[in-house]
């Protein structure tokens, strides 16, 4: 690497560092929001919150590496462009086409990293994920609190007016608890003025003293009872992943997966695929065109994006049509702007 290559891959390295921080703590937000509505029916520590959010990672790579790639790269070749230092460049002799060779090697080396979290470790984190929050299921007391609306036990709603701890368990004084009409069930509504709620053997149960059950249909029947015991399984479906291969050839039946995979690919080629839009609209003559940078990232990210949705569910048409159309325009973009003047 040349002194000015090494000169423009370190003002790209300080822009991009500054996006990427700031979009990989956005979405860390979001998915630290999504993790807290995990909590809402089991109950993990801070090592385990951790955990969690290690298997989200590889996601959180994959959404805001390839955005923070193009806008860090455009907006250094713009600054480079407004202190007139790229013209100084291209004086010196350093052509547009070897500068666009780096930064496509580059481009080529993280769309490749990208393509292997996405492709590879994203089946496997996906996986622990879904196993570790089945398995908390099994063995978390149930988050339940007085005085909160919207609770679950299994399908009933659960309300409790009161809330006691004796040191080694939890009593509920005034408990209601409704269930909904379902399929083959009946709407029900119990009323108990003592519960007890635990996790005995992976199983949920909850134990009921001295109350009614309203049965509702055409007609209403009201059961008295003293005690009873309403028990429920948590889902222990754990799986297991025989191989990468299997895990995406489930494409051939599943749109979800069809439409993860077009989506994963696609954004990890992004870089690839849009590195000489980010050239062309960095390298500007900033007098006449300072303006037209913005609209040109906002109008490729867009776009982009845009046909990777539309089109998520055909993976043979979307992968190949959306990044070859994509890197022939930008090419002809680049001669026409960029090579023909400089």
């Amino acid at each position: 690497m040349d002194r000015v290559s090494k000169y423009l891959f370190s003002n790209f390295i300080s822009s991009f560092a500054s996006l990427f921080s700031t979009l990989f703590m956005i979405m860390s937000i979001v998915f630290f929001i999504q993790i807290a509505r995990i909590t809402s029916f089991i109950q993990i520590d801070i090592g385990e919150l951790f955990k969690l959010y290690l298997f989200m990672l590889p996601r959180i790579l994959i959404f805001t590496t390839p955005i923070a790639f193009f806008v860090a790269l455009t907006m250094s070749f713009f600054r480079l462009s407004k202190e007139n230092e790229s013209i100084v460049i291209f004086t010196f002799g350093y052509s547009p086409k070897k500068i666009s060779l780096f930064f496509t090697i580059v481009a080529f080396i993280l769309s490749f990293l990208l393509l292997f979290i996405s492709l590879v470790m994203m089946p496997v984190a996906e996986n622990l994920k879904d196993n570790f929050i089945e398995y908390k299921k099994t063995q978390a007391t149930l988050n339940i609190k007085a005085s909160e609306f919207g609770q679950k036990f299994a399908n009933w709603l659960v309300f409790i007016e009161k809330e006691k701890n004796d040191g080694s368990q939890n009593t509920y004084e005034n408990v209601i608890m409704y269930s909904p009409e379902a399929k083959g069930e009946k709407e029900r509504i119990i009323l108990a003025k003592e519960g007890e709620f635990k996790s005995v053997n992976s199983a949920f149960e909850m134990s009921l003293k001295d109350g009614k059950i309203y049965t509702i249909d055409t007609k209403y029947h009201i059961t008295l009872f003293d005690t009873m015991t309403i028990r429920t399984a948590a889902s222990n479906s754990i799986s297991d992943i025989s191989s990468i291969y299997s895990y995406w050839e489930e494409m051939s039946k599943s749109d979800k997966r069809k439409k993860d995979f077009t989506i994963y690919v696609l954004v990890s080629l992004f870089p690839l695929a849009t590195i000489l839009f980010a050239i062309s609209f960095g390298i500007v003559t900033y007098r006449y065109e300072k303006g037209f940078i913005y609209f040109g990232i906002f109008g490729v990210l867009f776009i982009y994006f845009a046909l990777i949705m539309l089109l998520a569910k055909q993976p043979t048409i979307a992968i190949p049509a959306v990044f070859l159309s994509f890197v022939v325009l930008s090419f002809i973009y680049f001669n026409k702007k960029i090579i023909r003047k400089y």
